[in-house]
């Protein structure tokens, strides 16, 4: 049987559920349709990919297993944070120091895509910028002066501010953290809204939405077919973005992406003065360890506190008992507040934590894993989707360039595998 809190049909009862302001329903495809694109799954990278389409004058089909937003993109902590991938020295060998700096500027012009969007079509999503980079140890206050250097030779827009360990309260009413790194480039979003908003002006551009329509079979080709229990999409074009939930879709996608849980709770409302002194400037936040926090207030001033990523495949009995003591080892004035809304949810991981973004055939392009950093990251992949749909630039074919991994041991043993993994740099992290 399905956690209602974390898997249903429906939307979890999650603080964002209950906030939303984009209740829309749509039809479940009951009909053979034709159109130029058809696009697979209802989150952030499915339905920017179906907007900046529309945008172009294109036909498009967006189809969606459950409702829009049902998976990450309407679950996720709402951090609207610069930067694509991790690491990505690791792939100068694949893409080069020109494909290097490329993603890295698409890391700021993915958040400005983001607020543009929010912008344009007048999108109520709590959006607020300001964020901070919080150090657990003296190895990540080394790495933020390096980014801070590199951010200030690049002539970053943005105010950007090393924080020492006096310095930490202006930003969290916390002893935990030894320094900090604020970025107000960076911040946070509702990103149930946000998603839903987008849907909404992408159905006004003349898209057609189909929810509680899971696809059972693809067949690619030209044209492209896609079916469901009770209709089909026939279409020129077709965009998978399932993510955490391809599975079934296709095999090559599947095996380069594994479902990982994560998990938000929301506190009651705070009153003036303690909001303040948890989070005095109203600052997203997270910290640096494997196995991190990240949280930021709410518009009504709750505390929406994330993390708990488990790698197993399997969520927890009770997000709260589990997550709820990483809240009072923060705050520990917060011991007995009052836990209003519980949920969690699936991300997709890549194992080398670069967002996969590409083609599996001339017609057929995806988009996934983006590895917990993906509000951003899957508003530039659906950039880099239409740009080449229309053929505007290649933008594409620098994440096109690397190879990614295929997770071993098939659906049923990759979670178990990857959860031993990360158990190993959990420890790491500890020592």
């Amino acid at each position: 049987m399905l956690n209602p809190k974390t898997h249903s049909t429906e939307h979890p009862d999650s603080y964002y559920f209950a906030s939303a302001k984009y209740p829309n329903r749509y039809p479940q495809l009951t009909e053979h349709i034709k159109t130029d694109v058809c696009v697979i799954g209802g989150g952030f990278s499915g339905v920017n990919t179906a907007l900046e389409l529309a945008e172009r004058g294109y036909k498009v089909a967006l189809i969606e297993a459950y409702r829009i937003g049902w998976g990450a993109s309407g679950r996720n902590g709402g951090q609207l944070i610069r930067g694509i991938g991790h690491g990505l020295d690791q792939f100068k060998n694949s893409i080069g120091q020109e494909g290097i700096d490329a993603i890295n500027q698409m890391g700021f012009e993915a958040v400005e895509i983001a607020k543009a969007r929010v912008k344009k079509y007048d999108i109520q999503c709590d959006l607020k910028m300001g964020y901070c980079d919080l150090a657990n140890k003296p190895a990540h206050l080394k790495d933020f002066k390096e980014d801070k250097a590199w951010l200030d030779e690049i002539n970053y827009p943005y105010e950007t501010r090393l924080l020492s360990k006096d310095e930490m309260h202006e930003v969290v009413g916390s002893d935990n953290y030894i320094g900090g790194l604020i970025d107000m480039g960076s911040g946070h979003v509702h990103p149930l809204n946000l998603v839903t908003g987008e849907a909404d002006a992408a159905l006004k551009l003349g898209v057609q939405i189909f929810e509680q329509s899971p696809v059972t079979e693809v067949i690619k080709g030209f044209p492209n077919v896609v079916k469901t229990e009770s209709g089909q999409i026939t279409a020129d074009l077709l965009v998978i973005c399932g993510n955490a939930y391809v599975a079934g879709l296709d095999n090559t996608l599947e095996g380069q992406v594994l479902p990982a849980g994560s998990y938000v709770l929301a506190t009651e409302p705070l009153s003036e003065e303690m909001w303040r002194k948890v989070l005095p400037q109203d600052m997203a936040v997270c910290d640096q360890r494997v196995d991190l926090d990240y949280y930021r207030l709410s518009a009504d001033k709750r505390l929406l506190f994330g993390g708990l990523c488990t790698y197993s495949g399997r969520d927890p009995k009770s997000i709260q008992s589990k997550l709820g003591p990483h809240i009072t080892k923060v705050f520990p004035y917060l011991e007995g507040i009052k836990i209003d809304y519980e949920w969690g949810g699936m991300i997709g991981i890549g194992a080398n934590r670069l967002p996969q973004i590409g083609r599996l055939a001339p017609n057929v392009y995806y988009a996934q894993a983006y590895s917990g950093h993906g509000v951003n990251a899957t508003h530039m992949a659906a950039k880099l989707i239409a740009e080449s749909i229309h053929q505007e630039s290649n933008r594409i074919e620098v994440f096109e360039k690397v190879k990614h991994m295929r997770f071993p041991g098939g659906r049923r043993f990759r979670s178990p595998m990857l959860a031993m993994g990360m158990l190993y740099h959990r420890m790491m992290d500890l020592f």
